[in-house]
């Protein structure tokens, strides 16, 4: 989530509600996702990826489990994450 946060940051206002409703959302829940560390749905998590040109990826969004949702993802570059042994 600070990928995202942190590219909302640098881009202008009006630039971040294009974003937001090209997402069908509002910066406004993106932010508060972002402060409380929300779990962000797939279709949304593929949506901000695709609004920004891959500069806050689904594996940035969904570190834990990205590669549950997306198998497709996964390739030498981007392994899938080693799960803690309980």
């Amino acid at each position: 989530m600070d990928k995202l946060l942190a590219y909302l940051n640098s881009i202008e206002e009006d630039r971040r509600h294009v974003l937001a409703i090209s997402c069908s959302t509002s910066v406004g829940y993106l932010r508060k996702a972002c402060s409380v560390n929300q779990k962000i749905g797939p279709a949304l998590c593929v949506a901000i990826e695709r609004a920004t040109n891959g500069a806050v990826t689904r594996r940035d969004l969904r570190p834990n489990d990205w590669h549950l949702i997306w198998p497709e993802l996964i390739d030498a570059d981007h392994p899938a994450p080693v799960e803690a042994a309980a």
